[in-house]
């Protein structure tokens, strides 16, 4: 008999030590990476097993000087961002808003959903146990960056599930999660298999700051942390496992980015003096010398959201996420 249980725990160790510098870089134009897209073939009926969503609510952003004339200014920048008025209310608003939004949007293209909780209560998910709503994590947002979140799942679904790679955990804290995260997964091939319903699962990571990185060409270099809340790319994706037990898998390569009124930002690093407050609207913080954040100096950013803007922004943000995500499930279908 095969033995699933090792298999996953092998898969798992593997995603939870894979180094950073292993994250694809999508090199090519378009707006996503596509994964053995043939599973999808065909999809007429699907299950939403796990639509989860993840909020970033503190980030720190390094970038380490290495010589030339960026070296010249010496040591570390950090900057690090707060996010803070953010209430578990907001987040389920958004993540429910999101996941109605992806429902509809697929049965507008000829999609049959299927209520989950039937799988959730199948003998094919009998290993798995779902997490709380919202789970913490800390994870990778990039190369350079890590970040404090909460992942919550849309009231409509049973349990927080997830497949292996949904995130990206920084270090070995991670493994257990991800060895959870394959009994998941082989529960969904196995309901797959079944009952002929493709099992769709979603997360989406949003970030409230964009931080921005100097370029080899940049005199004097530095982090900008400017304003802007996206669905962040490369860690925002959708899998599509199909009845056949093949695994589709669409990813976000850019950020799916909006702007808005969403929140106030200050500086409130400790002898910053007086903190200096801005409307995020399309705002920019240019903070020490050349246009930015100096190398070797760091840098606290706190952010203040906007009760019902910042709902009304980051839902924005996962319905352009939705549509790109729909359409090219279509394109593939």
């Amino acid at each position: 008999m095969f033995d699933f249980r090792g298999t996953a725990a092998l898969s798992a160790i593997a995603l939870a030590t894979t180094p950073l510098s292993a994250v694809p870089a999508f090199a090519d134009d378009q707006p996503v990476k596509i994964s053995s897209g043939e599973a999808a073939k065909g999809t007429t009926t699907v299950v939403i097993g796990a639509f989860n969503v993840g909020f970033i609510f503190e980030s720190v952003d390094n970038t380490k000087a290495t010589g030339g004339m960026i070296g010249a200014f010496g040591g570390v920048t950090n900057a690090k961002s707060e996010l803070v008025g953010v209430t578990p209310a907001m987040m389920q608003t958004v993540t429910d808003a999101a996941y109605a939004d992806f429902k509809a949007k697929l049965a507008a293209k000829g999609m049959t959903v299927v209520d989950p909780a039937p799988m959730f209560g199948s003998a094919a998910f009998a290993h798995v146990k779902p997490m709380a709503s919202p789970m913490e994590a800390s994870v990778f947002i990039d190369k350079k960056s890590k970040g404090k979140t909460d992942y919550y799942k849309p009231t409509g679904i049973p349990g927080l599930v997830m497949l292996p790679g949904d995130i990206t955990g920084s270090g070995f804290s991670s493994m257990g999660m991800q060895m959870s995260f394959g009994y998941t997964q082989y529960g969904m091939v196995q309901h797959a298999k079944a009952t002929g319903q493709a099992v769709i699962d979603v997360v989406y990571l949003i970030d409230f700051s964009d931080a921005r990185r100097p370029g080899i060409a940049s005199f004097g270099g530095g982090v900008k942390i400017s304003s802007g809340m996206s669905v962040a790319g490369q860690f925002s994706r959708m899998s599509l496992v199909s009845p056949a037990g093949k695994i589709a898998t669409i990813t976000l390569k850019d950020p799916v980015a909006v702007t808005g009124d969403f929140a106030d930002m200050a500086d409130t690093t400790k002898g910053a003096g007086v903190q200096k407050a801005a409307n995020i609207l399309g705002g920019l913080a240019t903070v020490g010398g050349f246009g930015g954040l100096k190398f070797g100096k760091s840098k606290t950013y706190t952010f203040t959201a906007k009760p019902g803007l910042y709902e009304d922004t980051a839902t924005k943000a996962t319905t352009l996420a939705n549509a790109r995500m729909v359409d090219q499930l279509v394109a593939l279908r």
